[in-house]
């Protein structure tokens, strides 16, 4: 266990010194690839200004979202009412829907929880 800790160490060292040495030419690069989306100047008005256009456009697209929920709830209605025709691949596919969904659950459990596990230890 200890030559495990003292390798884990030694990467986390590497992967230190590398960010170190090539982090500043990795930021600079991406602000250059992306200086499109940079306001300028970047003042209190316009961040204030973009944080609520951000917000009513998502508000914005509400309506579009709930329309395209209630139409996957039909075709899932429809794939129940023709289960016959029902093929593996959609069965599979439903479950492991299913399992994601339950372990996005348990994992948001043990994150409210303060990554922590509970139970019975004997």
């Amino acid at each position: 266990m200890a030559s495990k800790l003292v390798q884990l160490q030694s990467k986390a060292c590497q992967a230190s010194k590398f960010v170190a040495k090539h982090g500043t030419s990795y930021y600079r690069q991406l602000l250059e690839q992306n200086k499109q989306f940079i306001q300028e100047p970047a003042t209190i008005e316009k961040c204030s200004e973009l944080s609520k256009q951000l917000l009513y456009t998502r508000l914005a697209s509400i309506p579009g979202r709930y329309e395209t929920f209630w139409k996957e709830v039909d075709y899932a209605k429809t794939l129940l009412k023709n289960r016959a025709d029902l093929k593996v691949e959609h069965a599979g596919i439903a479950a492991l829907f299913g399992l994601e969904c339950f372990a996005w659950y348990c994992a948001g459990e043990i994150v409210g929880r303060g990554f922590t596990f509970t139970g019975y230890y004997p």
